[in-house]
């Protein structure tokens, strides 16, 4: 098992009392190997989806996410998510410098996690992006667990008290093929994914849509 960095703990601690206000339930944590490459590929309609996700994982893995790099100007915000060992990544550039540094720190045996379609769905339906397919493809080794996240949007709707699902699985059309194309694997990875959870928005989002109608 990989050890967990002093800052990555610290923060999963520090949001625990989040994840036990949402009712956090977890399920497949037996589809994460303890060691070794692995990619978690979920769904993202809350920007509380990377905490549950690693909070859920937490005695497993620590998941190193590719996030935007925007996070890193925030004052205060770069030292933390660089002891975390998050990967700041230029979303909609392109951003092959991100995209190597995340294929050499697969192969050297860590988690990554990745939501394909970039950012919140704000519940909307996106596209896969092809940047997951790449490193899939480019790491061959490395095991695919998809995870379906439930309930995060609803965190904002304080004092109604949310329900939160975080379920790991396999896919069932299989781990990454070499013969596909990176593309179609990025779709067909959050294809599944998004079978089991639709694109939401926050619960106080849902009322003024409501309210308005």
């Amino acid at each position: 098992m990989q050890e967990r960095t002093r800052t990555y703990r610290v923060a999963m601690a520090l949001n625990r009392p989040v994840a036990l206000w949402g009712r956090l339930h977890v399920e497949g944590l037996e589809t994460l190997p303890d060691s070794g490459p692995l990619l978690v590929v979920g769904n993202h309609d809350s920007h509380w989806d990377p905490v549950m996700v690693g909070i859920a994982a937490i005695k497993h893995r620590q998941i190193r996410a590719l996030a935007k790099s925007d996070l890193w100007k925030v004052r205060g915000l770069s030292p933390i998510l660089n002891g975390m060992g998050q990967i700041p990544i230029d979303r909609g550039a392109g951003d092959k410098q991100a995209l190597a540094r995340a294929i050499e720190t697969l192969r050297a045996g860590a988690c990554i996690g990745v939501f394909p379609e970039g950012t919140r769905s704000r519940g909307k339906v996106l596209r896969a992006r092809s940047g997951l397919g790449r490193l899939a493809l480019e790491v061959p080794e490395a095991h695919i667990t998809l995870v379906a996240i439930e309930g995060t949007s609803d965190l904002t709707g304080f004092p109604r008290r949310p329900r939160i699902s975080v379920r790991f699985f396999d896919p069932a059309g299989g781990q990454p093929r070499p013969d596909e194309d990176p593309a179609e694997l990025s779709i067909r990875l959050l294809a599944e994914v998004r079978a089991l959870v639709s694109p939401t928005i926050s619960y106080r989002k849902r009322s003024r849509a409501e309210a308005e109608q």
